[in-house]
């Protein structure tokens, strides 16, 4: 991929979505880790917490962008991207198992362990939309990360006032999964240089992605019906 170029410009975009849509868990596990301490310590925790989970991300994100060179590796790593793609309309992501704690250590602690577990969707994410440049998956998170920690509560409640942004966040990440699995070597036979079946089959993915979501987020809203 060439510096600079629309596919270069595509992708970077691509990536500062995806981190920014994945970002509310971030914002999340930072509130509840560090809601209990003195306010003075408040700021560390966010701070050093998420300089440790960030530091981490990179290292998780790099070392998924060699693996996806790997042939195989980007087919499955695709099919995972569906189906975290889907998740991520499907379901009510719960944190209950997140502690606040009145400890800064602890809580420092908490935040980068719980990110660097719950991280793994953005990581996968990000090595697939690099296409494997490094260079893209740093540009990507030093753009993104300030917005995300500095932004955190404003990025939750937009996605709260405006749903439409999960449903681009998720066709986001179902297009990336398209890509990775239309651009696996092993299918090189198959697909070819074959645009138009190669862009049939992402748009066929985020079709069935979106669709599959939209209807379990409904079945889910009439299991549990709002009160009030």
């Amino acid at each position: 991929m060439e510096l600079f170029s629309p596919e270069f410009w595509s992708a970077l975009g691509a990536i500062i979505i995806i981190d920014l849509i994945l970002a509310g868990d971030n914002a999340i596990v930072i509130g509840m880790a560090s809601k209990d301490l003195p306010k003075e310590h408040q700021k560390k925790a966010i701070y050093w917490g998420t300089a440790g989970a960030i530091i981490i991300r990179i290292i998780f994100t790099l070392v998924a962008v060699w693996l996806l060179q790997i042939p195989g590796l980007l087919l499955i790593g695709g099919a995972l991207l569906v189906w975290i793609a889907y998740k991520l309309l499907a379901d009510d992501k719960g944190h209950d198992n997140i502690k606040a704690t009145t400890s800064l250590k602890e809580a420092i602690r908490t935040i980068v362990i719980a990110d660097a577990v719950m991280g793994i969707d953005n990581v996968l994410a990000v090595a697939g939309a690099a296409h494997g440049s490094f260079l893209l998956v740093v540009l990507g998170l030093i753009i993104s990360v300030p917005i995300v920690v500095w932004g955190s509560t404003i990025i939750l409640k937009l996605i709260e006032r405006f749903p439409i942004i999960v449903y681009l966040g998720t066709a986001v990440l179902a297009m990336t999964a398209g890509k990775m699995i239309t651009d696996e070597p092993l299918l090189k036979g198959f697909i070819g240089d074959n645009g138009v079946l190669k862009w049939g089959i992402i748009i066929v993915i985020i079709a069935v992605v979106l669709l599959a979501g939209y209807a379990a987020k409904k079945k889910q809203a009439g299991h549990h019906p709002q009160t009030g």
